[in-house]
């Protein structure tokens, strides 16, 4: 039959597609696999340990500089200024002349007040020896009772006359003196506020300068009203002290402490140098501000090259009662705040990261000091936290080590 050659054909078909399928096999055996569609990978991260460091704690307060002592110079009588005879901003003695008025009128015044004087003397003179002569006239009875009575007056009047004319001529006297002005401290005089050929005291007693005492000089700064309570005892001693005193404070801190075992304040100035030398604490205010909660101190610091002056602002550092101790210590960056909270990551041994809130304490450049949270060695996120979040899977990669935190300043 016809069909008898089929079988042949249709043997050789199967054949045939397998052969197809074998070669589609092996060729995706030898292809790479696709990459599965799910999750990215974990992102990197820097982690550092909880650092545990010996912190010194310390408190800033801004506080104002002024001199020890600030004399203002001003005109205390009317006229022209005449002369300025310092430099501005120079160096002056107490007595040094400073200023000169123009004093013409009031020498005439003066002139004028003593010749009143001088009339005023001889009517004393004259006025006595009536009174002698009236009553040596009436133990003869040349004369009554009644004249004698009004020679005593005369005489009387003519003394009150005398005393009066000495006070004009006194005030005379202290008006020709305000011509001159001198420095009634040694210090440093300030610009002159008016020029020569002004008129002054006409409404007053014209500022034509101030003179300061600069070494040493006054800081006034306030301190809150715990922290008052805290020092208290100590800070009620201050008013027995005077500046001898002080003085020798300041000469001990030069050699390190004081004899009571004081450390003194340290200044920090606006381009966040410290003052050399530190300063010491005289006295405190008699209140408490209502408003503010806060009470004012005044410590003195040496200012031997005039480096201080007064109108600055300056930072008082003072050591805190809880200084010492080691503190928990981890970078800024790490820290999460959210509504005055403070959470951070940290990285758990299987490399997940747990967000947890932590209390922190006072700033010391980029590190703060951890008060309750963590323990020293655990690992935390310092640098991609904004990458993580709580349980993710993270790769840690050891950020690089930084110096340990020696001190610690908090400012109100």
């Amino acid at each position: 039959m016809w069909f008898s050659s089929i079988p042949t054909l249709t043997g050789r078909v199967p054949f045939a597609i397998a052969l197809t399928l074998l070669a589609a096999l092996g060729g995706q055996a030898c292809s790479k696999p696709a990459a599965p569609a799910g999750a990215p990978p974990p992102p990197t991260v820097l982690v550092a340990p909880v650092k545990q460091a010996q912190v010194n704690l310390f408190e800033d307060n801004v506080g104002q500089l002024d001199g020890y002592v600030n004399a203002e110079i001003r005109a205390r009588v009317r006229g022209y200024l005449k002369q300025q005879a310092y430099r501005d901003g120079s160096q002056v003695k107490a007595g040094q002349l400073l200023f000169t008025i123009d004093p013409e009128e009031y020498q005439a015044a003066l002139d004028s007040a003593r010749g009143t004087l001088a009339r005023a003397h001889a009517a004393v003179q004259l006025a006595q020896q009536q009174l002698t002569r009236t009553q040596g006239l009436l133990k003869s009875g040349t004369v009554t009772q009644r004249a004698l009575e009004d020679a005593t007056a005369a005489a009387d009047d003519s003394k009150g006359q005398e005393r009066a004319a000495l006070a004009a001529v006194r005030q005379a006297e202290l008006n020709l003196s305000y011509t001159q002005l001198r420095s009634p401290i040694d210090g440093i005089a300030g610009l002159a506020r008016v020029r020569v050929g002004n008129l002054v005291g006409q409404d007053g007693p014209t500022l034509l300068t101030t003179v300061s005492t600069l070494d040493p000089m006054r800081v006034r700064f306030p301190i809150s009203e715990r922290d008052y309570l805290k020092k208290a005892h100590s800070l009620k001693e201050l008013g027995t002290h005077d500046l001898k005193w002080a003085k020798q404070q300041l000469a001990q801190l030069e050699k390190g402490r004081t004899d009571t075992g004081d450390e003194g304040v340290e200044l920090v100035l606006v381009d966040d140098s410290v003052y050399p030398k530190r300063g010491i604490i005289v006295s405190t205010d008699r209140e408490i501000s209502p408003s503010t909660g806060t009470i004012q101190l005044e410590a003195l610091f040496p200012n031997p090259e005039g480096l201080l002056r007064p109108g600055q602002y300056a930072r008082v550092r003072t050591r805190r009662a809880d200084t010492g101790g080691d503190a928990l210590v981890v970078s800024q960056k790490s820290l999460l705040e959210v509504q005055g909270t403070y959470s951070v990551a940290v990285v758990k041994p299987d490399n997940t990261v747990e967000l947890r809130r932590v209390e922190v304490g006072p700033a010391s450049g980029d590190e703060r000091v951890i008060t309750k949270g963590l323990t020293a060695g655990e690992r935390i996120v310092v640098e991609g936290v904004q990458k993580v979040a709580d349980g993710v899977l993270v790769l840690p990669e050891s950020a690089p080590d930084k110096p340990e935190v020696k001190a610690a300043s908090l400012t109100p």
